[in-house]
């Protein structure tokens, strides 16, 4: 069973691939969903999410797209799927049932392991996963190392 949404699995994956494609210029959503074969308006509402909570930058115009905006070893899963988890909530998923079972017993349960598994995420850096990606070669032939130095 994976106690990880889809919508939080998604959202991780787009922040790793931006992050391993976003050089020299920022990756257009176009090119982000075609990648994980997904339509684009499915997918900008996520990554606008991650932009509002200083995930993501967005960069406008012709050549615009995504990139990060915080260094790659900053970034946890974690941070990603609180973010895509806030926004989820926000969408509406109807009235929450309330019963002093659910609200004494079960509820508080399930609120300590959540926090146990999104503290096991926030262990996870974006940086590690793009090297897991880099290693597993998942986008292809591994790049040669670019010398960013001028």
């Amino acid at each position: 069973m994976i106690l990880l949404s889809r919508r939080s699995q998604l959202a991780i994956a787009a922040v790793v691939d931006i992050a391993l494609h976003a050089r020299p210029s920022p990756v257009a959503a176009k090119l982000l969903a075609a990648r994980h074969d997904l339509p684009p308006r499915h997918l900008e509402t996520l990554l606008q999410a991650l932009v509002r909570v200083g995930i993501l930058k967005g960069v406008r115009g012709p050549r615009g797209g995504y990139e990060l905006a915080r260094e790659r070893r900053r970034i946890t899963a974690g941070d990603i799927a609180r973010a895509a988890m806030q926004e989820a909530a926000e969408d509406g998923l109807g009235p929450t049932p309330h019963s002093r079972l659910i609200d004494e017993v079960v509820g508080p349960e399930v609120l300590r392991a959540s926090q146990a598994f999104l503290e096991a995420l926030d262990g996870i850096t974006v940086e590690e996963l793009c090297q897991r990606a880099q290693d597993e070669a998942v986008f292809g032939a591994a790049r040669a190392d670019v010398d960013f130095t001028i």
